[in-house]
């Protein structure tokens, strides 16, 4: 392992381009804890490879995998929302596995979430010539059943590393945002959330870089 530097979102995204084949489609994972930045940095780095080539790259999100509310309700997990097995990870294998084998130009729907309804939007967004997919979540490289199988389907991941003094005020915010009391979002931080990112960073190992955000860049370790 070794420092690689620090990193602007631009200069991320002409490392890839510079991996990814014109004839098939190139899969990069951002993994971490909740909170830790991976959408933004998803959607940062997806505006980047789209700035000179448009539609070169989208975004697909483990999330839109989650279990439904109702689902999870009737199994008595729904506090338990956002665990490894509240989602569907087999859907998320067998989509993953799509997204890799299906000739560019060909139609590979990913679902999204939606954060006011809080459940999947089935086909959110759809897959065409985009010759890199950015699939960001939180366990793309947890070493448990089901789980094991995504880290082969990815080409290269990135770990985003975060502290709790990091992530716990966003965790606050989020729960705030989406409605919960103070007590029930101190409960959920500390039940659910904290375990999470615990079991999330063991897995961390089976990145290929850890990122660091610092002021707007990020600071690179390679891994392997």
């Amino acid at each position: 392992m070794h420092t690689d530097g620090e990193k602007s979102v631009r200069q991320l995204a002409v490392d890839l381009l510079s991996r990814a084949s014109v004839h098939q489609r190139y899969i990069v994972g951002i993994a971490g804890p909740p909170a830790a930045g991976k959408s933004t940095l998803a959607a940062e780095l997806v505006d980047a490879l789209n700035a000179d080539d448009p539609g070169l790259a989208a975004v697909a999100p483990m999330d839109g995998f989650h279990l439904t509310s109702s689902v999870l309700a009737s199994a008595g997990a729904l506090h338990r929302k956002g665990e490894p097995d509240t989602f569907d990870v087999a859907g998320f294998v067998t989509r993953l596995k799509e997204l890799r084998d299906t000739p560019l130009g060909g139609r590979v729907p990913w679902p999204t979430f939606d954060r006011v309804l809080k459940d999947p939007t089935p086909a959110g967004t759809v897959f065409t010539s985009q010759r890199i997919a950015v699939v960001e979540g939180n366990y793309l490289l947890l070493d448990q059943p089901g789980w094991r199988e995504v880290r082969g389907l990815l080409d290269t991941v990135w770990y985003l590393d975060a502290t709790d003094a990091v992530i716990e005020p966003r965790l606050r915010q989020r729960h705030s945002t989406d409605g919960k009391s103070a007590d029930a979002t101190e409960n959920k931080i500390a039940r659910s959330d904290l375990a999470n990112a615990r079991l999330i960073a063991r897995s961390r190992s089976r990145a290929d870089l850890r990122l660091r955000e610092r002021n707007g860049s990020y600071l690179i370790e390679e891994l392997h």
